[in-house]
This record gives structure tokens, sequence and C-alpha cells, in this order.
């Protein structure tokens, strides 16, 4: 969620240690940024990238920024954790990107590592958000139904990653040649979907790898929101715009919305209602009182 409380409809990833790229942040237009230690980063450049991460979230405290300030560090079995967290935990990262997760347990890990070092720093307890990616190991789909009974407070949605996991599968690739994902990546997606819906958090879609495609980008993210996904995953500024438009309502559905909401008002009581030809029930009520609200906090 947004400062706002409302649904990250876009999460920009930035690599940690490109000065130039974390200097346009402010202007990207997502509703969150990702300032990456993990895969964008070479090894020999991670504690230049700590420092300027740090330097840069320490210069706009949380609360003042223009978007929220993330953070994706690395694996728990990189070794590699523990020295993000040091760097940039005292300047108040609005939320935790966590990679390479083989379940719940790992986030239980990382949530400790957090309570620590919130203490630490006089931040506010569970002040810090976490998602995970939740599918880059040939382990994590196994236990993605294990997250709605985890109890995990820090736990504000799950995305999925492609490209990790073909890696931990030695597939040569995980789309078929007319772009949809291969079953298996299919699979995935669905399951982190699920999970998502169950546990109560945002439904995050991945990247569309080809930042120049912005109409199949723009098709793809409608067709993941009207599947249940709240928001998507960026790496590129020119696809913030998108991904946006694609998440927010639009004027037709929220007309459609208030059309269904008047149905039921003139009908009180009623648990079905008939609309331009269409019988409508209870669900779709509820559908269109959410749509509505989401419209009105997006100022549609």
């Amino acid at each position: 969620m947004n400062g706002a409380g409302l649904p990250l409809r876009s999460m920009l990833f930035i690599p940690g240690d490109s000065e130039k790229k974390i200097a346009k942040a402010p202007e990207c237009g997502a509703d969150a940024v990702i300032f990456d230690l993990e895969d964008a980063v070479a090894p020999a450049n991670k504690p230049a990238a700590r420092a300027l991460v740090a330097e840069t979230l320490r210069a706009t405290p949380r609360g003042q920024r223009p978007m929220q300030y993330w953070v994706r560090v690395n694996p728990l079995d990189s070794g590699l954790t523990r020295d993000d967290l040091d760097a940039v935990m005292a300047c108040a990262p609005d939320g935790i990107v966590q990679p390479k997760i083989d379940g719940p347990d790992c986030v239980r890990q990382l949530s400790a590592m957090l309570d620590e070092a919130e203490q630490t720093h006089g931040l506010e307890s569970g002040s810090t958000a976490i998602v995970p990616v939740a599918t880059e190991t040939a382990t994590a789909p196994f236990h993605l139904g294990e997250f709605a009974d985890a109890d995990l407070s820090r736990l504000v949605g799950l995305t999925w990653g492609a490209e990790d996991l073909a890696t931990a599968l030695g597939a040569t690739g995980n789309r078929l040649p007319n772009g949809e994902w291969h079953e298996t990546f299919r699979l995935a997606r669905s399951l982190t979907l699920l999970a998502a819906h169950a546990s109560g958090v945002q439904a995050i879609e991945t990247l569309h790898a080809d930042f120049r495609d912005s109409e199949g980008l723009l098709a793809h993210s409608r067709q993941a929101r009207a599947e249940g996904f709240t928001g998507r995953l960026a790496i590129h500024p020119a696809q913030v715009g998108p991904i946006n438009e694609a998440f927010t309502p639009s004027v037709e559905e929220v007309d459609h919305a208030r059309k269904v909401m008047a149905a039921f008002a003139t009908n009180p009581g009623a648990g079905t209602v008939g609309m331009d030809g269409k019988m409508l029930d209870i669900p779709h009520k509820k559908q269109a009182e959410r749509l509505i609200a989401l419209a009105e906090a997006y100022g549609v």
C-alpha cells in the first residue's frame, strides 16, 4: 500500500549503483521505486550501491518522499542481507523487496532482522513492509498456500518472477512463440495470485521485459488486473504510465459501477436485480462498491 493506503499500482526497479537513474526517481510517476541492491548491481559495486541508496533515503525522510522508497536486498543465502540492512535501515526505507525465498519462513527470518533494525534505529516497530518475490526457486511454488496462515504482519504483497525461476529450473525459455507463458510459469503466476488474495495482500504482476512494447504492456496489464492483480513491477520509467493507466479504474468502469449501485438502490433488500438484460447479484454489488471506492481514491 502507498502512503494513502491505496494499492501500489507501479513499482519501478532502479539500479542501486546508478546515480543518474536514482536522481530521476522523484519524477518517474511510480507509486513506489525499488532501489535494487541485488541482481542489477555487480558484486564489486555492492558496497558503493549501499552507500548511494542510504544517502538517497536519508536525503528525503519517510513521509516527505514523492512516492514510496523501497529497497531490494540480496537473498538470505547470499550472506549479504545483513550488510544491506545495516546500510539502509537507519534511513527508514518504506519497504523491503525480498528475492529468492523458499516460503514464509524466509519472510519470517527477514522480519526478525527488521525487528532488530527498527529497534536499533528508533523506528516505529513493524513500520517497514515486505514484498517477497515468491516464485524464484523450485521449492517456492509448493509453499505459496502457506502464506494465508503465516501471520506475517509486515507482508503487504506477493509478486512472482519468471527469469530466476527459469534459471532455477535450467529452462531455456519461459514463453511460447506467441508470447504466452509456458505451463510451469503460468502455474507459478496463478498460485501467486491465489496466495496473495488468500493472505489479504496485494497481488503484484511480474515485469514486462520489453520496455519498448508499451502497447503489449498496457494490454497484458489490463488482463492482469481483470484476473485480480492490483499492480505491476516495472524496469523502465517508460513503463510507469501504461501500468498506472491499466491498474486505475476507467471512467467507463466507474459509470458502469454506479449504474449497478443505482439498480440495487432502487430495489432495497433485493439479492438480485436486472440491468441491461442481465441478472446481477450481491457479488456484483460488492465489486461495484470496491471499484468506486478505488476510483474516488485515485481521483477518477
